[in-house]
């Protein structure tokens, strides 16, 4: 399964104690791209479930659309 998956962060996210939520406990951090409250999981990995593995799929405004051609260039 793949994905294109924009992110505009420039490192990683450093897990501190504060990160646990007190009703909820231990956090999850998102890999999947989609989550609203990224760097955290929501749970948005679900509309992923039915992927199928040599797909490439966008979420754009909750939608799925499939990936017909991807296309990268080197900027020199």
């Amino acid at each position: 399964m793949t994905r294109l998956v924009e992110l505009e962060a420039t490192g990683p996210r450093k897990l501190e104690p504060s990160d646990i939520d007190d009703e909820k406990g231990n956090i999850a951090v998102c890999q999947c791209g989609l989550s609203e409250s990224f760097p955290f999981c929501d749970g948005s990995h679900r509309r992923t479930d039915d992927e199928e593995s040599e797909t490439t799929y966008v979420y754009e405004d909750g939608e799925r659309s499939v990936v017909e051609c991807v296309v990268t260039t080197d900027d020199e």
